[in-house]
């Protein structure tokens, strides 16, 4: 009887694993079928994707997915994500990709699928001139604000176990725990901090440690080949025709220059 209830069990395992296989296999078809691509972006993020004075997404990010579905021939439905839940978002079937200025990990690679790269991206931990933070050991006992789950906080972790880190659910949080005191230092994108300072004239910040060169990739349901390879096509002619160099000159102030193809 007991053989009997686990062939049963594993059964339906089986017949589980093979519905999600099928599932993630199958969303390039049900984009086309729907006629729209569900994108998850950031909304709080500049100058990758945040809301603009007309209330409307816009950066590096919402330039980019607007780029796939046209090329796409679908409609696009954005769908703001914080750090935490953008990978999530992919995983339960609520986004069909995210670009929210994903960085590569060997974690999120075993949950996710990965484009080539479409935009760069730097880590760097940022604070007033006079607090002394050149390296990793010089960050232990002070206060640095992050957001949780992100590449930074990965990455801050890694170099300095002994730093007092404040961890927020977004990236409003973790800015405005800066800006108002909370913390000393604060991990974040070195084209979020130009933006910051664009918009905080006067605003004592200064990079004190790169952390990485992370370039964005677009994140997409694991197990998606013809979704991924449909994605990377796209890509390679934006890349070809200079269409990802213009809006990284538009948001970033650069060209996107020699991205990685993995």
């Amino acid at each position: 009887m007991k053989v009997r209830v686990v062939s049963i069990i594993m059964l339906g395992l089986v017949a589980l694993c093979s519905s999600f296989t099928a599932s993630a296999a199958d969303v390039l078809n049900n984009i086309m079928q729907r006629k729209v691509v569900r994108i998850a972006v950031p909304q709080d993020y500049p100058p990758y994707g945040f809301v603009g004075s007309d209330m409307q997404l816009q950066g590096v990010d919402i330039e980019t997915a607007k780029l796939i579905a046209n090329k796409m021939g679908v409609k696009l439905e954005l769908i703001p994500v914080t750090g935490p839940n953008r990978v999530p978002y992919l995983q339960t079937g609520k986004a069909d990709m995210t670009i929210s200025s994903l960085g590569k990990t060997p974690e999120r690679a075993k949950v996710i699928d990965y484009s080539i790269a479409y935009a760069p991206f730097f880590d760097a931990v940022f604070g007033k001139s006079n607090v002394q933070a050149s390296n990793g050991g010089e960050l232990a006992g002070k206060t640095v604000s992050v957001t949780r789950g992100s590449m930074q906080d990965e990455e801050l972790t890694a170099l300095a176990p002994k730093a007092v880190v404040h961890r927020f659910e977004d990236n409003n949080s973790t800015i405005a725990s800066y800006l108002s005191g909370q913390t000393q230092l604060v991990a974040i994108g070195t084209t979020v901090a130009a933006a910051l300072k664009q918009k905080h004239p006067g605003l004592d910040l200064q990079q004190k440690i790169i952390l990485s060169n992370s370039p964005c990739y677009v994140g997409l349901p694991k197990g998606s080949p013809d979704l991924v390879a449909k994605v990377n096509a796209i890509l390679r002619e934006a890349k070809a025709d200079g269409t990802i160099d213009k809006i990284s000159e538009k948001w970033l102030g650069a060209p996107a220059g020699n991205l990685p193809e993995s």
